[in-house]
């Protein structure tokens, strides 16, 4: 009889660690999909301006709430992850022309131009110039997401490729891109004002290319002459202060850097004979020794990327690259845009754009609760939508901005 009984309890009792096995997944799965955070409207930092208070009014997006996917999309990991391998959903194949413009050090920038694809709702002549994120061009997902939408709402854009980021380009001279060196993106403006007389520009940089635009702007007075408004999205603001960040597990910070090393070193190897191999390189042998085995960024910065501009030391290389220094300069209007669960963008490096919308009445920031770096996702329960948060917000800015612009400038002119 108690062997049966025995018998009879041992079902009960797998039925019992199957049910609790079943409970601690789920667990495990609402705590990472991070299923029970609300949906918020962005946190938005600024100053009662009639120009800051006309922008809220005119753009919604940006005080209603963002709703990311159900399932995953509150997961920063996740909409850093899709962004990462998928970039966007159905993203359109554009029709644009391949610019070349020789630099004064031998390099060779390249840019990619495409007219707009319909009338700007103003009747003017608008340009988005565009910095992509680290190792990025104009051939990536969420660039040519973003283009599409804008070309469509009456916009011209020209977007910067990295130098050394495309597979298929060389490099005429031994140096790449780096965290903050504005050469190109210089260039490309510089050739967009000369062929374009009449046109004003709407800056935008995404992650990397954030810091490179806004430092851009805060370098020369003159770098702002015919900018309507500057979005950076994502950028981290301080490379000295992220640096300490970047090796922490929190978040898997300390992965996310060795992924993208690993990206850097292939970017860098793929141009081994022009960096290492021409007569002018600032580089050594046992410099491509040390970045063979690198394992995160501060590693191949210090052993490589500071050398391309002669910084001394990995510390003077992140003070000098860095927009911190540069971006109370800028007078523009300035959006900056950061997400709560970007897990590469540390909590502590947001304190720097909410201080500065603080203290400068040209500042508006956005922080919203979800969207992962570069994710902004939107959508139902499982599947996105092809135009994320990001690409709705920078234009509905832009298109505000805009019209301000065109309601001033009949008042300055009575004015003259």
């Amino acid at each position: 009889f108690n062997a049966n009984m025995h018998f009879l309890e041992m079902p009960a009792m797998f039925d019992g660690m199957k049910l609790a096995a079943v409970a601690t997944v789920l667990y495990i799965i609402v705590r990472s999909l991070n299923l029970k955070s609300p949906t918020a409207a962005p946190d938005i930092i600024y100053q009662d301006t009639p120009l800051n208070l006309y922008l809220l009014k005119s753009c919604p997006i940006l005080t209603k709430e963002y709703i990311p996917p159900l399932l995953w999309g509150k997961s920063g990991h996740l909409q850093t992850a899709l962004y990462g391998k998928m970039g966007r959903v159905g993203s359109p194949h554009l029709c644009g022309l391949r610019m070349y413009l020789p630099m004064q050090d031998g390099a060779t920038a390249t840019f990619d131009l495409f007219e707009p694809l319909a009338d700007h709702h103003t009747g003017g002549d608008i340009t988005m110039v565009i910095c992509p994120g680290i190792g990025n061009h104009s051939e990536k997902h969420y660039i040519r997401t973003f283009v599409g939408y804008s070309q469509s709402q009456g916009y011209r854009c020209a977007v910067l490729n990295h130098l050394g980021a495309l597979p298929n380009i060389e490099l005429t001279s031994p140096r790449m891109f780096t965290y903050g060196c504005t050469w190109e993106f210089a260039a490309m403006v510089g050739y967009i004002k000369r062929a374009f007389p009449q046109t004003h520009l709407i800056v935008v940089g995404f992650s990397l290319g954030g810091n490179i635009v806004c430092k851009f702007l805060g370098e020369n007075q003159t770098n702002q002459d015919r900018v309507l408004c500057c979005v950076s999205v994502c950028q981290g603001y301080s490379a000295l202060r992220a640096q300490e960040t970047f090796l922490q597990w929190d978040q898997c910070r300390r992965l996310y850097n060795f992924l993208m090393a690993d990206n850097m070193k292939k970017i860098i190897l793929s141009h081994r004979g022009s960096l290492f191999g021409m007569s002018s390189s600032k580089m050594e042998d046992a410099d491509l020794s040390r970045l063979y085995t690198a394992t995160s960024l501060m590693q191949i910065d210090d052993n490589i990327m500071r050398k391309f501009h002669g910084h001394g030391t990995l510390k003077e290389y992140y003070e000098k690259e860095s927009c911190l220094q540069y971006i109370h300069n800028v007078t523009v209007p300035l959006l900056l845009v950061n997400s709560s669960d970007d897990p590469l963008v540390h909590q502590s490096l947001l304190t720097i754009p909410r201080t500065l919308a603080e203290k400068k009445s040209n500042v508006v920031f956005a922080l919203t609760l979800h969207g992962g770096h570069l994710g902004f996702f939107e959508g139902a329960v499982l599947f996105p939508q092809p135009l994320t948060w990001m690409d709705k917000v920078i234009v509905s800015y832009a298109n505000a901005i805009c019209q301000w612009d065109k309601r001033q400038s009949p008042c300055q002119e009575a004015q003259l």
